[in-house]
């Protein structure tokens, strides 16, 4: 969901709440808007959580996790597929290893998946 439609979809809500029901419809509607920020934050953390626990950069398989991506893909979603933190090559650049040396290379820009490539071990030591 984007960030205008969530507000409108909250400020809609509030204004519903107040008209309906007066100061208790406002007060209903802040609770329910509160209530959906905890389970998003919740979320976020759980997604953390896991990320943090496994080892930094890795990921079962490149090959898999490469032909999983797309052109648009939040952070939160590539963090969750990869099951681990990538580890930073440059400004946007973040990088997966599997236990077999296959990697893949993701280029990141405000938070968003804008182009990857998957290095097959041959060719990550070829070009280094």
């Amino acid at each position: 969901m984007s960030n205008w439609l969530g507000a409108g979809l909250a400020l809609a809500a509030l204004i519903l709440g107040a008209t309906l029901l007066g100061w208790q419809g406002a007060l209903f509607a802040t609770t329910g808007i509160i209530f959906w920020l905890l389970l998003q934050m919740s979320r976020l953390m759980r997604l953390m959580k896991q990320a943090g626990a496994a080892p930094m950069g890795s990921v079962a398989n490149a090959v898999m996790l490469a032909s999983r991506l797309h052109a648009g893909m939040k952070l939160a979603e590539l963090i969750s597929l990869a099951g681990s933190l990538g580890v930073k090559q440059g400004d946007e650049t973040f990088v997966w290893r599997d236990a077999g040396g296959d990697a893949v290379e993701v280029l990141l820009r405000k938070g968003r998946l804008v182009e990857w490539r998957l290095l097959r071990t041959g060719e990550a030591a070829g070009s280094s």
